[in-house]
């Protein structure tokens, strides 16, 4: 029997007083994404990452469209955390030079002109690995070194990838949010520059680049949406320290206003962070502690960006703390589709916003959080994959085994 319990929602009417100041979404307006989107452009990899239309699975599940955004094609890095790590070390360099980064193409900064200017830089961070190797294949195109920790329980795989691109690269005895630290201290003992998606005070411009580098994806998405005709009417966003769903969040409140799609964060039980920062309703960001033993690696997170932080408490709509089975099953659903729709590899951190959609309309025991949610017949709903099978072998445990089952 599936432990329905284990999955816990709370909606932003239920959990904060109604308050007409919201956070400010002007980084990352039409302005501000015309700069990310002309800056990625310019890599010699820069590609379109696919939308998919399951349209066998909407019928199944009673909606009108569910799409998903796949990001395992994205710079043939399989996930797409290195549209955030590149446009910041951008933005960092091109401050350096004291140039704005819409006067430099990812290709003039490989320059040797450039880099006779620069000099040596060591970009530092901390990852479960998509972040990491993103930051060190960006250093690496730009002749310059990355040093990356990874919390306790990192994949060797995910690990390996990271060394593959040049970097130096361990997995300590920490978790996630005690790696940041570990990082952070060494960028100050090293003269490097520390490159996290994570932000606090005093630490905050770097995070707000990477946010900003998100939004290629999602101005992707809406772009080919629209060119169907159609426009979301919800949006499924998962959330680690909240960085991706943020810019994501942030984007769509400046793209749509307040005609913006509902949209629901999605994150483990053992790293709900931001669900449980909700739930304290004093509208401050509250940490999980200890460790997270959660197969979303990505998503094991225990402290809220502050940035992205007010963005998501403000203008999301409901917030989902969920279990590992769920991701699981949006694993299996995506890489075994019915007869018609696409397959898609989509890796643990990739798949939960699928697998709560699939519970959500196929669990006459969550019924009510699609009615909360106003999900019906005519809704057209928008996931995003954001990594494909990064660790193989924990996915072949999912998906072949069966590993987590939903049932």
């Amino acid at each position: 029997m599936r432990d329905i319990e284990s999955i816990k929602y709370i909606t932003n009417e239920d959990a904060r007083k109604v308050d007409n100041k919201k956070a400010s979404v002007e980084f990352i307006d039409k302005k501000e994404v015309k700069k990310v989107r002309s800056f990625h452009k310019s890599f010699l990899e820069y590609k379109v990452t696919p939308l998919h239309s399951l349209k066998e699975l909407s019928k199944e599940l009673g909606v009108s469209n569910i799409w998903v955004k796949d990001e395992s094609y994205r710079f043939g890095l399989n996930a797409f955390k290195v549209l955030g790590g590149s446009y910041a070390v951008g933005k960092y360099l091109a401050d350096k030079l004291n140039m704005d980064i819409s006067e430099l193409s990812f290709e003039k900064l490989r320059s040797k002109e450039i880099k006779e200017k620069l000099g040596d830089i060591t970009f530092v961070t901390a990852t479960d690995g998509n972040h990491g190797r993103g930051i060190a294949w960006a250093a690496k195109m730009l002749g310059q070194k990355a040093v990356v920790f990874m919390p306790k329980g990192s994949s060797e795989v995910r690990l390996n990838n990271i060394r593959k691109e040049g970097a130096e690269a361990s997995i300590t005895d920490l978790n996630y949010d005690d790696a940041v630290r570990l990082a952070n201290k060494y960028a100050h003992e090293h003269n490097g520059v520390m490159v996290q998606d994570s932000a606090w005070e005093g630490y905050t411009d770097i995070p707000t680049w990477i946010m900003q580098g998100y939004a290629t994806l999602i101005d992707e998405a809406i772009e080919q949406i629209k060119e169907e005709g159609d426009i979301p009417t919800h949006v499924f966003l998962q959330a680690g320290v909240g960085s991706f769903a943020g810019s994501i969040q942030g984007y769509l409140a400046a793209e749509f206003g307040s005609d913006r799609p509902i949209t629901t964060i999605v994150e483990p039980n053992e790293a709900a962070c931001i669900f449980n920062s909700v739930k304290e309703k004093d509208g401050e960001a509250h940490a999980v502690t200890g460790y997270m033993p959660t197969i979303m690696a990505g998503l094991a997170c225990g402290e809220p960006n502050i940035v992205s932080w007010g963005i998501l408490r403000d203008y999301a709509d409901m917030y989902i703390s969920c279990p590992d089975y769920a991701t699981a099953r949006g694993m299996r659903i995506l890489g075994n589709p019915l007869k018609g729709d696409p397959k898609v590899i989509s890796g643990e951190s990739g798949a939960v916003c699928l697998g709560m959609v699939s519970l959500i309309l196929g669990d006459s025991n969550l019924k009510e959080i699609a009615k909360k949610l106003n999900i019906n017949k005519d809704s057209k709903i928008l996931v995003i994959s954001t990594e494909g099978d990064t660790d193989p072998i924990s996915y072949k445990k999912i998906v072949w085994d069966g590993a987590y089952a939903s049932i």
